[in-house]
């Protein structure tokens, strides 16, 4: 394993259980009846996308590691990934607080996870 997708995957790995944790504070906040309706969607819609979108880039770390991409745009990869499962799922988060603002990071970290799929893709279909 190169060790720059090392590095992120080390870091994907240790950011599961904080999603492990949303789960369980989910749970708690469910029980005790805290969240309104609109809260209760954007929190599970952000902790859902969280979890899945991990997963995501783990697959996408590992065929990185086997694309013909240089460093450089290994390096991009790999920052548009966390930053697109960050803006992605935490925009969601943010979306119980301020809905527009938190829509519009959700489709940033979307913009974001969409690019690192294609310049992976494109390492792996050309170089």
């Amino acid at each position: 394993m190169h060790g720059l997708v090392q590095l992120f995957t080390v870091i994907v790995l240790v950011s599961l259980p904080t999603v492990m944790y949303g789960g369980y504070a989910l749970m708690g906040l469910l029980k005790r009846g805290v969240l309104n309706d609109q809260q209760e969607s954007f929190f599970r819609a952000g902790h859902a996308h969280a979890g899945v979108l991990l997963v995501l880039a783990l697959v996408a770390l590992q065929v990185l590691d086997h694309s013909g991409l240089s460093d450089s745009l290994r390096w991009v990869v790999c920052l548009l990934l966390l930053f697109g499962v960050l803006a992605q799922s935490g925009g969601f988060f943010l979306a119980m607080l301020r809905t527009r603002v938190g829509m519009s990071i959700t489709t940033a970290g979307a913009v974001l996870l969409g690019a690192a799929m294609l310049i992976t893709a494109y390492g792996v279909a050309f170089l």
